[in-house]
């Protein structure tokens, strides 16, 4: 299953590749349904590289346990008749809870210039899911990517100012 946004948002690209890079950031877009919170190591790294995994408690309004999840970070870039879009992929699994009935996760979030206004940016956040309780997950997980998405879109303009994406 799949579901796929595509939307812009008021920040040059270079600063929404920065906050995608920010774990603080990512967990802010799904502030205050959910909360991210580190299994090991006892913090999340500053700035998230390709490569890096962390397993994560989420938690509903930081006090319903949800589960747990394996947040597993690549990257690439691609070429676009209209410039170049990077990606940040999480590749992880959900561990415990009601998506652990999944058995496939890839959510891939791209940024690229917005034609004609490099002062702003084309956000793609596309998440793909699979496995025995996926077609029950699906209206849970599109209703929390429309709210993530009006977070980023929210959110965007506030990264440009923020001195800890530099």
């Amino acid at each position: 299953m799949r579901i796929v946004l595509k939307f812009t948002i008021a920040c040059d690209p270079d600063t929404a590749w920065r906050a995608l890079h920010s774990p603080r950031v990512v967990g802010d877009l799904y502030a205050p349904l959910l909360q991210m919170q580190p299994l090991q190591p006892v913090v999340l790294p500053e700035r998230w590289e390709s490569g890096d995994e962390a397993a994560v408690r989420l938690s509903a309004f930081g006090r319903m346990p949800v589960g747990t999840q394996l947040i597993r970070i690549g990257e690439r870039e691609v070429e676009e008749p209209a410039g170049a879009v990077r990606i940040l992929r999480d590749s992880g699994i959900p561990l415990t809870g009601p998506l652990s009935g999944l058995d496939v996760w890839d959510h891939q979030m791209a940024v690229s210039p917005q034609p004609g206004r490099p002062d702003r940016t084309l956000w793609r956040d596309r998440l793909t899911f699979d496995g025995p309780t996926a077609s029950l997950l699906w209206p849970a997980l599109w209703a929390t990517w429309q709210a993530r998405a009006l977070r980023v879109r929210a959110l965007a303009p506030r990264w440009a100012r923020d001195p800890e994406l530099s």
